[in-house]
């Protein structure tokens, strides 16, 4: 017992040197090396074993079970990180134990799923890139690290990075959409968000780029299923929001449950090894996702857990989640020479730097404030900032005859639909740290604007789960025949000026394990809309969701349609603001929106096919029932007022390594009030190594301008721009032809040519 009261005197001594000091990075190393030294095998494997929360910490200890075994491991020092264990309370209570009663007092890292948030909400990810704001979207996670790091947690399992073509995969609410280039834009801002300048800073939290990688390809948009693509998409789609994320200096990274080419990729040493490790010269920890080490085996790639462990750890994945496979097989595989120990070191170095790098060994408490915690989460300027982000993720899709803004007085409205007065869906699927029903609804929002007369019916259930509060395990009960409040609504609905129709997915429609056959409006909700319109065919229709849905019969006879997705604590409020003009809406999509399930995957960036077509004869590549368009494209979304954009110009039409090219469009707001349009650029490789997109986002400018304003919008095109992963396997441009395209979406018909010179 002296013998470890004096190593932990030694420890503390020796991480207590000055907070200049522990910042270089030799000097840091030198400490990490010395703590290595102290450790026994078993304290090294401890570091990589991450449990989840697994009892109350401010209540009595463990008294037997699995509950017992892991809180014993726990005082051994055989737990280097912790996930959902939440406020400072608790916090403080187990970093106790790490801190003061394990043989080295190494502290813990607590990690949490902060995606779009902790207590204060800002919309789902999906939907904060609609608004292709990224200053907004670093300071949503900025508001997510305030609030999390004041409740105790010191990483997030965010930014999900995973590019999707698919809205049948639940994830897709996620992610940043369909687009590498806006995707890898979107990871810098919100690893800045997180991380800040300086990690060690106690309101700051680590990073993580997830899914390692192609997770989002799984076959049919089923969770966990294989992906089998290409190099050539492997390189030129999924991989460059990760590299993005690692020039951003990102933390962690986290592998998905999926395989790839074979290989799961929790153990791909050619993925992460290669890779990850020695192509990105990543430096930071590698982390499975929960289980996906365990889940190696139903995949039929490891014979069992030591096998498992042998593949995870050689392919150089740090930490395991919730396995229980390292802390329970390493120390075999090492006895039996299966395995190098140097394994284990590397990896280890790499947590305990991680744990440097936030300033745990400085202060292992220094998140851990009660009355910050009191002051920061829900905040009014917390709740102020989400609604700003909202607001901006909101899209509109059609508006026919001017029917929104809504005027603010002399009108009747009719307030219709299963999520007009739900608080809880709008959270959105990540709400595990937030609390239920604390979201603003529509209704609440609409009725602080007082000139009007509000009329709410529900008119039908959307879920039939008892007590309607849905757990985040939980499957959901579709509401698939109860049209019982159907009569009342189109009552109201009759009787008003005009209908607004809120319907959509609950929030745990969307998210993971949330995988759906079909992308329709579920339920009765779809008739519900039907039967609203028969009796008033002035309707807004307010859509929630987490993904695109198939939308095809409401754009061809409803007159207005907002998409607003799932906006978090302030929804209602932000809803209203739009529908009653006091903010115009300027979201662009970021996925395709399908005609029906069957055109899934539709993106923009396709390639073309040797028979585009369209053709007379029937022989070309299309559908024989629906077009091969999409509803609405990636980059869509309509304004209360209007722009025109004209006098596309470029500077000079032949372009060399060294020189850039000047383009340049007149926008025009040419409505009658103030508004924000997205400017994007296109460009097409016309030939290439390989076959290329029909067109690429290289560009965008986000411009605001008065009624009658007119503006000049400048883009520059250099030769880093046009390069791609080519058919030499090779990142570099091709000399050639292209073609330039400015507009207000993915279908921008504006067009210049250049060609790329030696």
């Amino acid at each position: 017992m002296k013998t470890n009261f004096l190593i932990l005197i030694f420890l503390v001594k020796f991480f207590l040197v000055s907070a200049q000091a522990s910042k270089n990075k030799d000097l840091v190393e030198v400490k990490i090396d010395s703590i290595l030294n102290l450790m026994t095998l078993d304290e090294k494997i401890g570091q990589m074993n991450q449990y989840n929360g697994f009892w109350d910490a401010t209540g009595p200890n463990p008294e037997g079970g699995e509950q017992l075994k892991k809180y014993e491991s726990l005082k051994k020092g055989l737990v280097g990180s912790m996930l959902n264990v939440r406020g400072v309370d608790e916090i403080s209570a187990i970093q106790k134990i790490a801190v003061n009663e394990t043989r080295l007092g190494i502290p813990l890292i607590f990690a949490n799923d902060v995606i779009h948030g902790y207590k204060t909400l800002s919309p789902i990810p999906l939907a904060e890139s609609a608004s292709w704001d990224l200053k907004e979207i670093e300071n949503s996670a900025r508001i997510a690290a305030l609030e999390s790091s004041a409740a105790g947690t010191n990483w997030t399992f965010a930014p999900m990075v995973d590019i999707s073509r698919d809205p049948r995969w639940g994830r897709v609410m996620e992610g940043a959409g369909e687009d590498t280039y806006l995707a890898s834009l979107i990871a810098k801002a919100r690893i800045k968000g997180f991380q800040g300048d300086d990690l060690s800073k106690h309101n700051t939290v680590a990073a993580t780029a997830k899914h390692f990688a192609a997770y989002g390809f799984s076959e049919s948009g089923r969770d966990y299923n294989t992906v089998d693509i290409g190099d050539n998409t492997l390189n030129n789609v999924i991989y460059p929001p990760f590299i993005s994320s690692v020039d951003a200096g990102v933390a962690t990274v986290m592998t998905g449950f999926n395989d790839l080419d074979g290989i799961p990729v929790t153990g791909n040493s050619e993925l992460i090894k290669g890779t990850l490790r020695n192509k990105w010269s990543f430096e930071g920890v590698v982390i499975s996702d929960w289980g996906s080490i365990r889940e190696m085996i139903p995949h039929g790639y490891a014979k069992n857990a030591d096998n498992a462990a042998e593949l995870a750890i050689k392919a150089g994945t740090d930490i395991d989640m919730e396995s229980n496979i390292y802390v329970r097989k390493l120390k075999k595989l090492i006895i039996d020479d299966i395995i190098d120990e140097k394994l284990i070191d590397d990896s280890v170095k790499k947590i305990l730097r991680l744990k440097f790098d936030l300033g745990l060994f400085e202060d292992p408490f220094k998140y851990l404030n009660k009355e910050r915690e009191k002051e920061i989460l829900n905040s009014p300027e917390l709740q102020n900032a989400v609604l700003q982000m909202a607001k901006k993720s909101i899209v509109l899709l059609k508006n026919s005859d001017n029917l929104l803004p809504l005027k603010k007085e002399d009108l009747k409205i009719a307030l219709i639909g299963p999520l007009a007065n739900d608080k809880n869906s709008p959270l959105g699927n990540w709400r595990t740290n937030s609390d239920n029903n604390t979201a603003v609804s529509v209704l609440e929002g609409m009725v602080k604007y007082i000139g009007n007369e509000i009329i709410y019916e529900k008119g039908a259930d959307l879920i039939l789960n008892p007590g309607g509060i849905v757990k985040f395990s939980e499957k959901i009960i579709i509401n698939e025949n109860d049209k019982s409040g159907f009569d009342s609504a189109k009552i109201a609905a009759s009787k008003s000026d005009i209908a607004i129709v809120v319907i959509g997915e609950d929030g745990f429609q969307s998210g993971e394990g949330r995988s759906r056959s079909k992308i329709d409006i579920p339920g009765v909700q779809l008739d519900l809309l039907k039967e609203i319109y028969k009796v008033n065919n002035k309707v807004v229709l307010i859509l929630m969701n987490g993904r695109p849905l198939d939308l095809s019969w409401a754009d061809e006879n409803i007159p207005a349609i907002l998409e607003t997705w799932q906006l978090g604590s302030q929804t209602g409020n932000a809803i209203a603001q739009v529908l009653y003009g006091d903010y115009n809406p300027s979201g662009k999509l970021t996925m395709s929106f399908p005609r029906n399930t069957g055109q899934i995957p539709v993106y923009y960036n396709h390639k073309s096919t040797g028979r585009p077509g369209p053709k007379k004869v029937v022989f070309w590549s299309h559908f024989n029932d629906v077009s091969n368009t999409p509803l609405y494209p990636f980059g869509y979304g309509l304004s209360y007022t209007s722009f025109k954009y004209s006098n596309l110009k470029i500077d000079k039409k032949f372009l060399n390594a060294n020189q850039v090219i000047n383009v340049s469009i007149l926008l025009e707001n040419t409505g009658e009030l103030k508004g924000r349009e997205v400017v994007q650029l296109y460009i097409k490789d016309k030939f290439g190594s390989i076959t290329r997109p029909v067109r690429e986002l290289k560009g965008f400018k986000l411009v605001d301008l008065e009624p009658g304003e007119k503006t000049q919008v400048n883009f520059k095109i250099s030769e880093p721009m046009l390069k791609f992963y080519n058919a030499e396997k090779n990142w570099e441009s091709e000399l050639g032809v292209f073609e330039i395209f400015i507009g207000p979406d993915s279908n921008a018909d504006l067009k210049e040519t250049f060609e790329l010179i030696q």
